[in-house]
């Protein structure tokens, strides 16, 4: 209660003596303004092992004493980075599951498709469908915290997924070119189409800006703002392509589709980790100390 009390941003406090039941003991309910929740998080560490904390959003709020809280609290909400939950989200989006692998399988179908039929409508859909910015985003976290773990997890989940995906593509175009559905006409694509296998400098910088606009949206919260940075950039359509072109035996092209590949990954993780180092650097993390209160540790994650 007093590093509720003593902590700017927070209302509405809430105390339910012994409500508890397993394990025992009280229940104690607070509203914290975005900005403040990296420091009130620190402060509440202890209860990692002592209890526990559940953090949930508040979509609406319809109250002076809250607008209040907002005020009082260093920054602005959609600015603010709250670390921990950046963190449990990234952990959970390295992880191999069957949904990451058949979402990837199936939006490096739609590219080979694309390729085939020399649509850039299918491209795009590709591109939305491609779950793979998280373990992108992962890795930029990773380096941000010197997290060597979380990175080399993150990596394996990308190589899992796309040699998955390619493989899977790679089986079907190859059950294609036997039938005679596709053959090395299909890789003759339109100049609307070569942004895919043509890895240039705007390829690069094209990576740098959607890196940076991936990590602010996933930070803010900004759901709408990922959706444009998949359209953005060419990975998944890069593995598409690649598997194609090896069942076809088109090896040169594989090789330029991996290169495309490699430098979005790579503009990415770069801008990408710029950004968090940025907001993390010039985050305003001054609020109102009780003169009787010490300043906890360095938070882990900010």
């Amino acid at each position: 209660m007093t590093v509720l009390a003593d902590c700017p941003g927070v209302t509405n406090i809430v105390v339910l003596p012994g409500a508890a039941r397993e394990p025992a003991g009280d229940v104690v309910l607070c509203d914290a303004a975005r900005e403040s929740a990296n420091e009130l998080l620190g402060r509440l560490g202890w209860l990692r092992t002592e209890g526990s904390i559940a953090v949930e959003q508040v979509d609406l709020s319809m109250s002076e004493v809250a607008a209040d809280a907002i005020e009082a609290a260093p920054g602005e909400p959609d600015d603010a980075v709250v670390w921990e939950e950046l963190a449990q989200r990234l952990h959970a989006e390295t992880r191999v599951t069957w949904a990451y692998l058949v979402f990837l399988i199936i939006a490096t179908q739609l590219s080979g498709i694309a390729v085939v039929l020399d649509s850039p409508v299918l491209i795009v859909g590709a591109m939305v469908l491609g779950p793979e910015f998280g373990a992108v985003a992962a890795v930029c976290f990773g380096l941000l915290h010197r997290k060597w773990d979380l990175i080399a997890t993150a990596f394996r989940t990308l190589a899992v997924g796309f040699a998955v995906a390619v493989a899977v593509t790679f089986a079907c175009a190859f059950v294609a070119a036997l039938l005679g559905w596709i053959g090395d006409a299909n890789l003759a694509t339109n100049e609307e189409m070569q942004f895919i296998v043509k890895p240039d400098r705007w390829s690069f910088i094209v990576a740098l800006l959607a890196g940076a606009a991936g990590v602010l949206s996933i930070t803010a919260g900004k759901s709408s703002a990922l959706v444009g940075v998949f359209i953005s950039v060419t990975t998944v359509p890069a593995a598409g392509y690649a598997a194609v072109a090896l069942a076809l035996g088109q090896w040169s092209e594989v090789g330029h589709a991996a290169l495309q590949l490699a430098v979005n990954v790579l503009g990415m993780v770069v801008s990408g980790t710029v950004v968090l180092t940025v907001q993390r650097a010039f985050w305003p993390q001054v609020g109102r100390r009780s003169s009787s209160w010490t300043r906890p540790p360095r938070h882990p994650y900010g």
